[in-house]
């Protein structure tokens, strides 16, 4: 596994006090709460439970947060540029072709009234001067890419027709096929199995090592975050808890991510009784 950025690289993304805030009848609901990291040229893990705020992190940095939603940040910088100056159709240019997100409902995300093949196609041709021919053909080869059998078969299937772990091979070719710089993946494996998940992340392993691309991976497992990434980011109630190297996972010290990892069952070490997660209040003050 490489190792991450060096300083003296330029990151492909910076955030610095990030939140995502949602005005309610009720009261502001903060989703994210002051978050800041840099992205190189690396696997970056995102990790915590349901309603952390992994995945509006993911969707505040391609500024698809839905009304009434609101995106602060004193800095975010995509490889120099300014998002929080950039007008509202170059910010959606840059959706795709430099930065792409591998959303956790794949099947949801795809219409519904075209074939799945003819959305990959799509997906390539926004951007980039490419023939109907052309982007078939790069559509099959993303298909067999992401290790589905037939390609050429599953090209004219329609969403209802696959099951939900092809529905999530299909969205992460269509993510993959414009060659982003930054791929935000939300859950990209949860409904694969054992064998096809591992052939899923060799293939994201390959585009970090091979094209120097950065990801962003939101997971719950964090067993495969600690073998998969190279820094993992601890989120709890839209905060970051702690931030250290994927390696160092078992040597954590903050008390939410030594609960985190005391609630996961041990083949090896068997519990009567697993451990239950205490939350301070005072974290998120």
């Amino acid at each position: 596994m490489r190792a991450p950025d060096t300083p003296l690289e330029q990151p492909l993304l910076e955030l610095d006090n990030l939140r995502v805030n949602f005005h309610t009848p009720t009261g502001i609901v903060r989703a994210v709460r002051g978050l800041s990291f840099s992205l190189g040229r690396e696997r970056l893990g995102i990790v915590g439970e349901s309603g952390s705020g992994k995945s509006m992190t993911g969707r505040a940095i391609l500024d698809l947060i839905p009304y009434p939603g609101e995106v602060l940040a004193d800095r975010m910088v995509y490889r120099g540029q300014d998002l929080l100056t950039m007008d509202k159709r170059s910010r959606r240019k840059l959706r795709g072709r430099h930065i792409s997100m591998v959303m956790q409902d794949p099947k949801y995300s795809l219409n519904p009234v075209h074939t799945v093949g003819e959305q990959i196609a799509e997906a390539y041709r926004v951007h980039h001067k490419a023939s109907s021919r052309e982007a078939r053909e790069r559509s099959l080869t993303m298909l067999e890419a992401v290790q589905i059998r037939e390609p050429a078969r599953v090209y004219e299937l329609y969403p209802h027709e696959v099951s939900g772990g092809m529905g999530q091979r299909v969205m992460i070719a269509m993510m993959l096929i414009a060659e982003p710089d930054i791929l935000i993946a939300d859950e990209p494996t949860s409904a694969l199995d054992v064998t096809v998940q591992l052939q899923v992340l060799k293939i994201l392993d390959d585009l970090v090592t091979s094209r120097g691309m950065g990801l962003i991976f939101i997971s719950h497992d964090l067993h495969l975050v600690k073998s998969f990434c190279d820094r993992v980011i601890v989120m709890y109630g839209g905060k970051a808890m702690e931030t250290l190297a994927a390696g160092e996972l078992e040597q954590a010290q903050h008390p939410y991510t030594r609960g985190l990892l005391g609630c996961l069952p041990d083949l090896d070490h068997p519990k009567a009784t697993l451990a239950t997660l205490n939350r301070d209040p005072a974290w998120l003050a």
